[in-house]
């Protein structure tokens, strides 16, 4: 499923909406770097930057999806793309995966938008793919039977080491990798979900909370979202098992 035995030419008829994301990530990188294009335009006007935003320039909600700091960067990024995208976009179909994975990316920024200084500069798909991540978690919840149990704990495992990561490495939008994460489990959830199931949870989680309230009051804020999205990783991980 996530082993890749396509040359190029099958892997473009296949999987035509990485090919055409990948192909961007590679363009635009190409674009600031290049001295016979004027690189820093690109960075002026494609990155997330949450003043500009403010001041309505809403298109950079979408375009730091698809640029990079850096040739490490942008290599990552479109590695993890082609080694995660294809199962899913044969999944869903080409449409479908496109709004999974834009949606989430623009979920991603816009999170950054309200939690971070005006000042903050970002760029990067790593919102976006989180959000593959997260949706291909919700399948393991709510379709179990479009994933082999193998491939169920590929993904899992590396949810979990991508979020430890996240918090491991420097310069990385941790809120961007939590939301995009969360937005696309929900994009993958909702028309799935089982309604028992999901207010059994909530009541299981409101008893908790209420036992707990003391202790968490006292807690930062971000902590106690870090360890909630590390929880219910887990959670979700135990039920990939069952």
């Amino acid at each position: 499923m996530f082993t890749r035995t396509e040359n190029l030419r099958e892997f473009i008829r296949f999987y035509p909406v990485v090919s055409i994301i990948v192909s961007i990530h590679l363009v635009l990188y190409l674009l600031t770097v290049l001295p016979i294009f004027p690189n820093y335009w690109f960075f002026e006007n494609f990155s997330g930057v949450n003043l500009y935003i403010m001041e309505g320039e809403f298109w950079r909600l979408l375009t730091p999806t698809f640029m990079h700091s850096g040739f490490s960067h942008m290599l990552f990024n479109s590695f993890s793309l082609v080694l995660f995208g294809p199962a899913l976009e044969r999944m869903l179909g080409g449409g479908r995966f496109l709004f999974v994975y834009l949606l989430s990316g623009i979920i991603a920024n816009v999170a950054t938008l309200l939690l971070e200084p005006l000042t903050y500069t970002h760029v990067g798909s790593s919102g976006a793919i989180f959000g593959l991540f997260g949706y291909y978690i919700a399948i393991i919840i709510f379709r179990k039977n479009m994933m082999t149990k193998q491939n169920s704990q590929i993904i899992i495992t590396l949810s979990v080491v991508s979020l430890i990561m996240t918090f491991l490495q420097p310069n990385i939008n941790i809120t961007a990798h939590l939301f995009g994460l969360l937005g696309g489990f929900l994009l993958g959830a909702i028309p799935y979900y089982n309604k028992k199931d999901l207010s059994d949870s909530i009541s299981g989680t409101a008893n908790w909370a209420n036992t707990r309230k003391k202790n968490l009051s006292f807690q930062s804020p971000v902590k106690v979202l870090v360890w909630a999205v590390i929880i219910i990783v887990a959670v979700l991980g135990f039920w990939s098992q069952k």
